[in-house]
């Protein structure tokens, strides 16, 4: 198994001299920026489409729904290939900015239900009132909804991250070198399969872990402030 390790990681795994733990470290590079970066696309993404979902006019409601409709039904690999095969084909976009683009609209639709379902879970009881005493429909969301609407979202938030961090796995197929992708170079150059695949899946448990701990940090500190 040491020898599998080294063999692996730590010795030069082809004619250019490339050492495998060099190739995991910057693939987990790319998958964290990826994912920070989509995160904070999609979360912007997200607030807009609430809004325009939740508007009483259609010419808002319509795109926004349509836009939910269409990436809620189709794979996450097929939006990412087709943004950047044929969207993009024609600009000049690297494969880590053509894969934040791709996430960030898929996290968008995803996290705008989120964002939906909290403050919809809100009972209607407390708009009506605020709005009886006299606050505007702005002053009662930002005062009275949205501060509980965000401890309903949380946790989902949360799990939306976890699951994006997840999903970055896929921009192999575009040629882009994540962790994964950087797991399979290795796999092919070696034809060693355990040491790689068991770091990736290791460095993913430990991301998830980390995030998943953070946030119910977080959410134990939002909850003392009850």
């Amino acid at each position: 198994m040491i020898d599998a390790i080294n063999a692996s990681l730590f010795t030069p795994i082809g004619n250019d001299g490339l050492i495998g733990i060099y190739l995991i470290l910057n693939g987990l590079k790319v998958t964290l920026i990826v994912t920070f970066f989509a995160m904070i696309m999609g979360s912007i993404l997200g607030v807009a489409t609430t809004l325009l979902k939740m508007s009483p006019k259609w010419y808002f409601s319509w795109p926004a729904n349509f836009y939910v409709s269409v990436i809620r039904g189709t794979p996450v690999v097929i939006q990412l290939v087709i943004l950047y095969f044929i969207v993009l084909a024609s600009f000049d976009v690297d494969k880590i900015t053509a894969a934040i683009i791709a996430f960030g609209l898929n996290s968008g639709a995803y996290i705008s239900e989120i964002i939906r379902a909290g403050i919809q879970a809100v009972d209607k009881g407390q708009t009506e009132a605020a709005r009886s005493l006299g606050l505007s429909h702005w002053s009662t969301m930002k005062e009275v909804i949205l501060p509980q609407a965000i401890k309903n979202i949380l946790p989902s938030l949360g799990n939306e991250f976890i699951v994006l961090l997840k999903e970055t796995a896929v921009i192999g197929f575009i040629g882009g070198v994540d962790l994964m992708r950087a797991g399979e170079i290795i796999r092919s150059r070696t034809f060693e399969d355990s040491v790689p695949l068991f770091t990736c899946a290791l460095l993913y448990l430990l991301l998830t872990y980390m995030f998943t701990f953070m946030l119910s940090k977080f959410e134990t500190r939002l909850k003392q402030s009850d």
